[in-house]
Parts: structure tokens; C-alpha cells; sequence
């Protein structure tokens, strides 16, 4: 993997941050940047880990790991930079609170959705259509009212579902394609090489999210992650 952080030949951004000369080799030359970004992208993982605890975790783990690595620290040294007492874990909190509210607010739109098809199936055949649009129309500007909390929390969201119950909703995760290992004829090889490359699909689009996610929820330290070569 090759990102080059020093390619224009001065110190990378780490190596900056520390006064220090960028050797060959250096451990945070391919993640850190050399300009203004970079620097203070590597401060925050200072002053919360320390660069030489930095660099002890990057060493001891494979090449093709540590830009996961690389952007768990920035993440969490970011956050505690942000928030010292809770760090990450108040964001967390907040995306989880997110969640819990949208779960509810689909729980109900579950919940209307069958009792809309409820009425459908007892109403003459010609009403069918008509009735469905009207349910759906009006779930949907039900859900549009519901009270959304505020990134910081708030209360509870307390639904106007009347006597309907709503669905227990599945929070099963949906599995990851796996590389199917082991014996076979032509089939089996060529359904591995297929698995191999959605393997490597996923793993680039979390690659992917991870560098959106920084850049976007955490601009102020300026992630400047550039793709692999």
C-alpha cells in the first residue's frame, strides 16, 4: 500500500508535528499528510495516545491492517479531543439514540402498512387501490410530525399508534459474504474466486466509509486519507 505522505521530499506530517527528520521507512509517513491538515490530524493522536504509543500499535500489527488502525485512532483521539470526559462514547450514545428513534418511527409506518392491507383484504375489490394510497399517504405524513430528538438527546418519541401494536422489528445482522474454503472440482474454484472478489469489494467500501465518515463528522482535524495505489 502506497500513500506516499512525504513524496515531495520534506517530513511527513507527523514528523513535522514532532520536529524530527522523516526517515525511510517512517511508520506514519503513508497516513499523515505534510501540510496543515495532516499535522494537526496527527496532534490529536499525540496528545490522547502518545506518537510513540502510536507507533508501537502500528508496528505490531500487519501492513495491510494499520490504515484500519490508522483511522480508529484518529477517531477516538478526535472525539476525546472534542469531548475529554466521554470521547467516542458520547457520540456512540448519540448515533444509538438516532437509531432507536428511527426503529420506532419504521416500527409504526410497519404497523400502519398492516392495518391499511387489514382493511384492503374486508373491502369490496374496487376499493382496494384507493385505500391503500390514502393508508400510505397517511402514514407517511404521520411519520413526517413525529418529534425528532436533537444530536445533543431529548425524550423519548411517544407514537400516536393508538390500539395497534407494532411489529417486533428483526435486528438480525445481515451476514458478510465469506470466501467459501475447501475441496472441489472447476465449480467450487471458480465460486471462490467469485467470493474472493465481493470479499475484496466489501473491505473497499468500508475502506471507503471510514474515510467519508472522518472527513465528514470530523472536518475540523482535517483527515486527508488518500486511497491506495
Amino acid at each position: 500500500m502506497s500513500f506516499g505522505g512525504s513524496g515531495g521530499g520534506g517530513p511527513c506530517g507527523a514528523c513535522k508535528y514532532l520536529r524530527r527528520k522523516c526517515v525511510n521507512g517512517c511508520v506514519f509517513a503513508p497516513y499523515f499528510e505534510s501540510d496543515q491538515l495532516g499535522t494537526a490530524h496527527f496532534a490529536a493522536v499525540h496528545k490522547v495516545f502518545g506518537a510513540s504509543n502510536a507507533s508501537k500499535m502500528l508496528m505490531a500489527i500487519p501492513d495491510n491492517r494499520r490504515l484500519e488502525a490508522v483511522v480508529t485512532l484518529c477517531y477516538e483521539a478526535l472525539a476525546r479531543v472534542r469531548d475529554p470526559v466521554y470521547g467516542c462514547v458520547a457520540h456512540i450514545f448519540t448515533l444509538q439514540h438516532q437509531v432507536v428513534n428511527l426503529q420506532a418511527e419504521l416500527a409504526y409506518v410497519q404497523a400502519r402498512l398492516s392495518a391499511v392491507r387489514h382493511q384492503q383484504r374486508q373491502l369490496p375489490e374496487g376499493s382496494c387501490e384507493m385505500t391503500l394510497g390514502k393508508g400510505l399517504a397517511a402514514a407517511s405524513l404521520e411519520v413526517e410530525v413525529l418529534p425528532h430528538n436533537s444530536a445533543a438527546g431529548g425524550d423519548d418519541v411517544s407514537l400516536p399508534c393508538g390500539s395497534i401494536d407494532p411489529p417486533t422489528l428483526d435486528h438480525t445482522p445481515i451476514p458478510i459474504p465469506t470466501s467459501t474454503r475447501g475441496g472441489g472440482g472447476g465449480g467450487n474454484h471458480s465460486h471462490d474466486n467469485e467470493q474472493q472478489v465481493v470479499d475484496m469489494q466489501v473491505t473497499s467500501d468500508l475502506h471507503m466509509l471510514a474515510w467519508e465518515f472522518v472527513s465528514k463528522h470530523l472536518p475540523a482535524a482535517g483527515v486527508t486519507f488518500r486511497p491506495s495505489q
